[in-house]
């Protein structure tokens, strides 16, 4: 696992902390914002269409 062991990690308070600081961190820089991603049109909603009714009569 990452070439240590958590065991030693969490034996100091502030190694701790540190630890976490860099998952945070790296969490943070690979998470895009907003502003980088493409916003795409929104789609419409769909149609509901009930698989129960009957079909309407077709026009003559």
């Amino acid at each position: 696992m990452l070439g240590f062991r958590s065991r030693r990690i969490f034996r100091s308070r502030w190694s701790a902390l540190w630890w976490a600081a860099g998952i945070l961190f790296t969490a943070w820089q690979v998470t895009p914002s907003p502003d980088e991603t493409e916003a795409a049109a929104p789609a419409p909603p769909p149609v509901h269409v009930n698989p129960w009714a009957k079909d309407p009569p077709a026009p003559r």
